[in-house]
């Protein structure tokens, strides 16, 4: 009798997408869709009007068709993802927005892409674990950062065994966002010390988060990345954390050194501690110390390194120490011949094609892999556990902080299936 061949479904040679959400982040995206000649762009969802103008201009100028427009008020993305023209849905949204945005397209039965962080609460990143598990739709949290090309050569020495067993990683998001965090409403983000309700700005919605909360609100540009290297979710996982914040001063002082003492903004308080270090315990043994710095002057770092039996690697400063391999015992070296010898295979294949793309060419790998994994019907490559659990250290960060830095148990979102789930990150070339 013979055997029974099945076909393996070809993949789909165009991908459908809507975007909600299309201020200066969404138009970023939408930017790097139209130079793909595989996505038509079908449907877009913003509350600003100006907003879904500059888009339709920006597409338009792309030469092509205009897409479909909802605009009619904070609940219209419901009526977006009912469209039986679109296979994803990507979301560039205030923070508040992701969770319910990324569910409806979900139940949709659509693939969901979803800015970073993907979840506020706890809660939130249950839902997004339950509802995939429900449904079968996939999410894929947009972490560019782990496509970031000195992280990817690091996440291929490592698995090549070259810092021997890992141990130790540090990682964090030390960016000065005082200007982001207070400016003058405007889309052209003008300095000064207002927010609320006008322009385009981040400040609408993302200082509020500064004054409510106290914690690591920003995590995933750093612990992404990270994760990647020590395999969690994939034979490894997070299991607690510990949270310590500083005293409040930057923002007040921001204010009152641009607007005076007596400004109103002076009265506001700032729950946010300038600097917030969380430890967070592997299973496996590693430990990972995440630090979130966005209040006070000071240069942009994401402070990674890697460090393990046979050496270390920190991106501040540039430097790498193999043991038996770098030239002078205990002394660090230069890490570019090593970035270079050891760049990633998808860098290799796609760094020209990278070269347009925002924030260095990582804005084109993450919405390749979202694209490609519709294209071939399958899992993304940074997946629903991994938006779950990089998100829900903000609010056990939180809590660690409220409860004196205690100990927070982190919880396990795959339900034991780590002990067994396979690496899908940057394998090969592919996606």
């Amino acid at each position: 009798m013979p055997s029974l061949i099945l076909k393996k479904e070809k993949p789909l040679e165009k991908v459908r997408l809507g975007f909600i959400g299309v201020g200066l982040r969404g138009r970023s995206h939408i930017e790097q869709a139209l130079f793909r000649p595989d996505i038509e762009i079908n449907a877009i969802c913003d509350i600003d009007q100006a907003a879904i103008n500059a888009t339709l201009e920006q597409i338009k100028k792309a030469g092509k068709k205009a897409p479909a427009t909802y605009v009619k008020g904070e609940e219209d993305f419901l009526n977006l993802v009912k469209r039986d023209d679109l296979d994803g849905v990507l979301i560039a949204t205030p923070w508040q927005w992701h969770v319910p945005m990324t569910l409806a397209t979900m139940n949709a039965g659509k693939y969901a892409a979803v800015e970073v962080s993907a979840t506020v609460t706890l809660q939130e990143s249950w839902d997004l674990v339950n509802t995939f598990e429900k449904t079968g739709s996939h999410c894929m949290i947009l972490e560019n950062v782990c496509y970031r090309r000195d992280v990817m050569a690091i996440l291929k020495m490592i698995r090549e065994g070259m810092f021997g067993e890992m141990t130790y990683a540090h990682c964090g998001y030390q960016h000065d966002l005082r200007e982001i965090k207070f400016n003058n409403g405007k889309s052209d983000g003008g300095v000064g010390v207002e927010f609320g309700e006008k322009g385009f700005s981040e400040a609408r919605w993302r200082t509020q988060h500064s004054i409510d909360r106290n914690g690591d609100i920003y995590p995933t540009h750093g612990l992404g990345p990270v994760a990647h290297w020590l395999d969690i979710n994939r034979g490894n996982c997070l299991t607690y954390l510990t949270s310590t914040a500083t005293k409040s001063r930057g923002l007040h002082k921001y204010i009152v050194d641009h607007g005076g003492k007596d400004h109103p903004n002076a009265k506001v308080n700032f729950k946010l501690g300038d600097i917030v270090t969380t430890v967070i315990q592997c299973h496996n043994g590693e430990n990972i110390v995440l630090v979130h710095d966005t209040n006070s002057p000071r240069h942009y770092s994401l402070a990674f390194r890697a460090q393990g039996t046979e050496g270390i690697w920190m991106n501040d400063g540039n430097s790498i120490y193999l043991e038996g391999v770098s030239q002078k015992a205990h002394t660090s070296e230069p890490d570019k011949p090593y970035l270079e010898k050891n760049d990633h295979p998808l860098w290799k294949k796609y760094a020209k094609d990278a070269e347009s793309a925002g924030h260095g060419g990582i804005d084109y790998f993450v919405l390749r892999g979202f694209v490609e994994s519709i294209k071939r019907k399958t899992a993304p490559p940074i997946d629903v556990y991994d938006a779950a659990v990089w998100s829900a250290i903000s609010p056990l960060s939180e809590l660690s902080v409220a409860r004196g830095s205690s100990p927070v148990e982190i919880p396990d979102f795959t339900r034991g299936k780590w002990k067994t789930n396979k690496r899908i990150f940057g394998l090969n070339d592919e996606y």
